[in-house]
């Protein structure tokens, strides 16, 4: 039997409601099925669905301060960054206490996951990063089904922290703004792909200064280009700040071409750790039966 659960709305990588990424949030997970949280996921149609839960025991007494299940609207995945922040954000509005007043610990399946707040803005630990070149022949098979020249493409690399994308850098923000992909071709080649412009002078909107347009297409899992992706900037910055195409501290605009003004906080701190960041605003409050 079907109970009504606390769920929450959240707009997150925005302080201004529906300028951000959707995320649903169910508070309460205790008891639903694995089936019914991907029915739930699949019937509201976002980019993801989480479901809070508390840690494991094991989990737990490594410091977690509760679980978060992800879903897509057609798998789960084992990491996901807007996820972490919407989830994490809805958790300490229903009056969660932290056990670490500076750190937050979520449990996900792909592990134990860092969140610090400055103020009202939280920020996770980018898990480790693998990347590699990709093959030549993927990586022109991709630029063809985006509609770019050579010449526009001054780096590329496969990106894999819980999340795989293949990332490439381009030579400035209009080439970003004006891709028109061809989705079906990313698609049949089964990646998905961020792209991300080369450091320019910073444009601002509600206030707040960017220095790199980015977007991501994610075809393949039914989303041709989400809004703004937390993995896919960790991952991009990790990468990009490693090999000095950006500084340790910046700020990425996402979204804009589908009517969004995403905003994602970029730091590297002393330890070589990158962080990332962004504000959140619950939207929607009621329950959902479950």
């Amino acid at each position: 039997m079907s109970q009504q659960r606390p769920f929450a709305q959240v707009d997150v990588f925005t302080a201004q409601p529906y300028l951000g990424n959707p995320l649903a949030v169910v508070l309460d997970g205790a008891g639903v099925s694995d089936e019914a949280m991907q029915a739930f996921a699949r019937w509201t149609n976002l980019s993801e669905t989480t479901f809070l839960l508390p840690p494991t025991a094991e989990a737990a007494a490594q410091g977690a301060d509760y679980q978060v299940r992800i879903f897509t609207p057609g798998l789960e995945l084992p990491f996901a960054g807007h996820p972490t922040l919407g989830s994490c954000h809805a958790w300490l509005e229903a009056g969660g206490k932290p056990k670490n007043a500076k750190r937050i610990v979520q449990q996900c399946k792909g592990g134990l996951v860092q969140i610090c707040r400055d103020g009202t803005r939280l920020a996770f630990a980018a898990p480790a990063l693998q990347r590699k070149n990709p093959s030549p022949g993927l990586l022109a098979q991709v630029a063809a089904a985006l509609g770019l020249k050579a010449a526009q493409v001054v780096a590329a690399q496969t990106l894999s922290n819980g999340t795989d994308w293949m990332g490439i850098l381009l030579d400035d923000r209009q080439t970003v703004l004006q891709l028109q992909p061809d989705h079906l071709a990313l698609k049949h080649l089964g990646i998905k792909v961020g792209v991300a412009s080369m450091p320019a002078a910073a444009t601002t909107q509600h206030g707040v200064a960017s220095e790199m347009e980015v977007r991501a297409f994610a075809a393949m899992e039914g989303i041709q280009e989400d809004p703004v992706s937390g993995s896919l900037n960790g991952s991009l910055a990790q990468w990009l700040i490693e090999d000095e195409y950006m500084p340790k501290k910046y700020v990425v605009a996402q979204g804009t071409c589908v009517q969004r003004e995403g905003r994602v906080h970029i730091e590297q701190d002393s330890s070589g750790q990158v962080w990332v960041g962004g504000d959140s605003v619950t939207c929607i409050r009621g329950t959902a039966a479950l």
